[in-house]
């Protein structure tokens, strides 16, 4: 099948069954009749050429990474793995930029990258793991995204394979450019259903200041929501602002035993990357908001190494809940002043659904984090968790806000996105997907549901 012969064509079942589903809890998956490991983009060309001629659907996928489903095989698929294909190409500190096969992980990209004096802002929880190809698909985000934005933000070009395996370059490598449509932008997030992404060109920035971080503890959700409101209002903008609640800080001191959750049932973090004086007044900025908020107890963190524990615990927050029995993970996105009330709509679901939920946030831009925990094997817990899953999508679009901020819609959230968006937008993207995929073989049911 492949054209260079770089390319693995496995039918093992086992190793297969391993490939065919990502991290949505509870999120369907079927058989597929095939997992092809790509080596290069003409291997991908190759089985897209010969899938749209059989009518056989092609799921695309990086490390498996993903919270919504968007990775999941469909029977008698061929599951598309670009993990081999894991090249760092070229790093120009002149321009800036990098260019990058899928299979890179963040992590490994922001450290070759970090040699050269240069940084790649987003960094989702998972960027130890995840790969650069998985994250333009759902146009992921991170702890710094408040401030320097996602990764349609940093992606300047993409090689891509469409169609019936056409191979194309979007985008391009200068500063400016307005040829066109932004087709490279609208790739970005598409999560696999309009083409197979085979080489990005990102943009780079200097590597930043050291960061100051401010520290805060709460007894309420809706205290650090006020808190994060306030810190808007006063119109700072951190470098990051997160939100871990205690029932995550009790997972983590569980797993790692790093003694975080004796003394606050909300944790806020917060930090400065402003050079000199600003950085100073924003850190001091955000102490008087906490306080004004109801901080029991704030202050800026003058110990380095305690304040990189704190934002790791943050990270760690997700797989220390998972250890404990199947956990449904949220992706809502609000406005940054509605936080509050978005917080305690969450916690009002749990308690009418008799759920637990624990909460992490990138509260400094709204997205929210809701993790619905239920036993393993309790049907009525699960149904229970499903339901308030459900009441969280619905409030947050009630609040103005987003069914997803960085995980994607996947097959989780396609009845919020036709809640979200109106019918005739929903036509629109239709259109789109059937003039990139007019075989319709790319990634079919996903976001939008089964094809009309």
């Amino acid at each position: 099948m492949p054209g260079n012969g770089s390319a693995r064509l496995v039918t093992d079942p086992d190793v297969i069954a391993s490939y065919a589903h990502d991290e949505a809890q509870w999120a369907p998956y079927g058989t597929p009749a095939a997992l092809v490991r790509a080596g290069s983009a003409r291997d991908v060309a190759r089985v897209v050429e010969v899938c749209a001629r059989l009518g056989v659907p092609v799921v695309p996928r990086g490390a498996g990474t993903g919270l919504s489903g968007g990775a999941n095989a469909l029977d008698g698929c061929v599951l598309l793995s670009l993990e081999a294909m894991d090249g760092i190409l070229e790093i120009d500190p002149v321009e800036r930029l990098a260019v990058v096969q899928p299979g890179v992980v963040n992590d490994d990209l922001r450290r070759a990258c970090a040699e050269h004096g240069l940084w790649y802002p987003p960094d989702p929880a998972s960027s130890p793991w995840s790969t650069i190809g998985g994250n333009v698909a759902t146009n992921a985000g991170g702890v710094c995204c408040v401030k320097y934005g996602v990764t349609r933000d940093y992606v300047l070009a993409l090689e891509a394979v469409v169609g019936r395996g056409e191979t194309v370059r979007l985008g391009r490598r200068t500063a400016k450019g307005v040829v066109g449509y932004d087709l490279c932008g609208l790739l970005v997030g598409s999560e696999g259903t309009l083409g197979v992404v085979t080489e990005i060109t990102v943009r780079l920035r200097g590597a930043r200041a050291p960061e100051r971080t401010v520290v805060g503890y709460f007894d309420t959700l809706r205290d650090a929501g006020a808190a994060v409101a306030s810190v808007t209002a006063a119109g700072v903008v951190p470098s990051a602002l997160e939100l871990v609640d205690r029932h995550c800080l009790q997972a983590v001191d569980q797993w790692r035993n790093m003694g975080l959750s004796a003394d606050a049932n909300v944790l806020l973090l917060g930090r400065s990357d402003a050079p000199g004086e600003a950085g100073e007044a924003e850190a001091d900025t955000m102490v008087r908001c906490f306080e004004e908020a109801g901080a029991t107890w704030s202050a800026r963190s003058a110990d380095e190494t305690e304040a990189e524990a704190l934002f790791a615990a943050r990270r760690l927050a997700y797989p220390a809940l998972e250890r404990l029995g199947p956990v449904l993970t949220e992706d809502v996105c609000v406005p940054r002043a509605l936080v509050p009330e978005m917080l305690a709509r969450i916690e009002r679901a749990g308690a009418e659904h008799d759920t637990h939920i624990a909460n992490i946030a990138h509260a400094g831009d709204g997205n929210l984090h809701p993790l619905i925990i239920a036993p393993a094997g309790d049907d009525a817990a699960r149904v229970r968790a499903q339901r308030a899953f459900d009441r969280i999508v619905d409030d947050a679009i009630a609040l103005g806000g987003t069914v997803t901020g960085e995980h994607g819609v996947g097959l989780l959230k396609r009845r919020g996105l036709h809640a979200e968006l109106d019918p005739a937008v929903v036509a629109l993207h239709r259109a789109v997907k059937n003039a990139l995929d007019p075989a319709g073989i790319f990634n079919p049911g996903k976001v939008f549901g089964p094809p009309t």
